[in-house]
């Protein structure tokens, strides 16, 4: 007799990949099978959908450059946001509490209150549609997270280890790049994790601050209206493929994000 608790697991898992299960299913139909039928497997399967996605470079751009930027953000943010976490668990001055609280009240404010200040900013030094806008952009939001999260993995290393690697003979480069930082790499698989999501997710920048060369696939999606109407097959193939990226990224990180979780941080 199957207990409660795996009936409550399987419907679970039911409701939470059903849509996506569906999505997937739409991506292999014809616009007209699923404007005019319910079926639950394409009856007239074809991969039309993804050869458009792949053929035209309004879309495959798209994809190239999302992943641009969000690289771009990720880089940034692990170069800022280490030392200045290391910064934050390692030495007390004047202010850091209150600067600490700042960082974290930058990532509770909305994107939309930024966007006009962005906006005039980058269009006023010519770095309206392109990459590096977006990216700068994201991380006034990605960096006060990798702070808070790196500093809390920071803290958990005793301060022994520094005053023995100075002690040795090594210099703070070295220590830092060599010894420290291989000690809390989970803390820095799950700032990526959340910093790739962040930035891969996010539309409302991403659309205000690009138009042609930069226009990322999130927002090439929502302009998918033609004459004939919503494409909905070549719109869930686009679907699918921007969940690969971030289906890749849980799984490579998937043992740091459990050891953030069970450290409290995440």
């Amino acid at each position: 007799m199957i207990s409660k608790r795996t009936l409550g697991m399987v419907m679970y898992l039911i409701f939470v990949l059903l849509p996506i299960y569906w999505l997937v299913n739409m991506s292999f139909k014809t616009n007209e099978e699923i404007l005019g039928q319910l079926t639950l497997w394409p009856t007239d399967f074809t991969f039309d959908n993804y050869i458009t996605i792949f053929t035209d470079a309004s879309w495959y751009m798209g994809y190239v450059n999302s992943m641009t930027y969000v690289a771009m953000n990720l880089v940034i943010t692990l170069l800022v946001s280490l030392p200045a976490a290391y910064a934050f668990s390692r030495y007390k001055f004047v202010g850091d509490k209150h600067l600490f609280f700042w960082l974290l009240s930058n990532r509770m404010a909305p994107p939309a209150v930024f966007l006009l200040p962005f906006f005039q900013l980058y269009s006023s030094v010519g770095l309206f549609d392109t990459h590096l806008a977006v990216a700068l952009a994201h991380c006034l939001f990605t960096i006060p997270l990798a702070v808070w999260i790196l500093e809390g993995f920071m803290s958990g290393v005793p301060r022994e280890i520094d005053e023995t690697a100075y002690i040795d003979g090594y210099s703070f480069g070295h220590f830092f790049i060599k010894i420290f930082i291989p000690m809390i790499r989970s803390g820095i698989g799950v700032t990526a994790f959340f910093t790739f999501m962040f930035s891969w997710v996010e539309l409302l920048l991403a659309r205000t601050l690009t138009s042609v060369d930069a226009k990322p696939i999130s927002v090439i999606m929502t302009r998918t209206v033609g004459a004939t109407g919503i494409d909905w097959g070549v719109l869930a193939a686009a679907g699918v493929l921007t969940i690969l990226p971030g289906i890749l990224v849980v799984w490579f990180v998937r043992n740091h994000v459990a050891k953030g979780f069970a450290l409290g941080r995440v």
